[in-house]
């Protein structure tokens, strides 16, 4: 895996703020990130609360992010059936499973946003049909 700095750098100009989590915010990340013109915008170590700058930009942006990412993980828990447990033996196959499950759904939104599909309406049978 490449490291943030490398990662930041294929950011399009446009992306004006970086969201990362906690490990990214390093000095390296952040000066990247100074250097393209952007603004990094990372949970902040210490204790709570924070009263520098931006905290507020990183309350609404992170408040964001973890509606979308657990609505997503939940979605995708009920497609393949991620409450229990999966169907595969050893961590590679595993990771293999994951890595598949996770194609077969961006290929399947793919195909329903070019047919003018709805995205979520009717998603786990077309995914359980393929």
């Amino acid at each position: 895996m490449r490291p943030p700095p490398a990662l930041l750098r294929e950011f399009p100009a446009e992306a004006r703020s970086i969201l990362g989590d906690l490990h990214y915010n390093a000095p390296n990340v952040q000066e990247t990130c100074e250097q393209g013109g952007q603004t990094l915008v990372t949970t902040q170590y210490g204790p709570y609360p924070h009263t520098g700058d931006g905290v507020e930009v990183r309350r609404v942006f992170h408040k964001l992010r973890s509606a979308v990412i657990e609505n997503f993980n939940e979605q995708f828990k009920g497609i393949f059936d991620g409450h229990g447990q999966v169907p595969t033996k050893s961590l590679r196959n595993t990771r293999r499973f994951a890595l598949d499950a996770i194609l077969l759904y961006q290929l399947t939104l793919l195909y329903r946003l070019q047919h003018d599909q709805p995205l979520r309406n009717g998603l786990k049978p077309c995914l359980k049909a393929a």
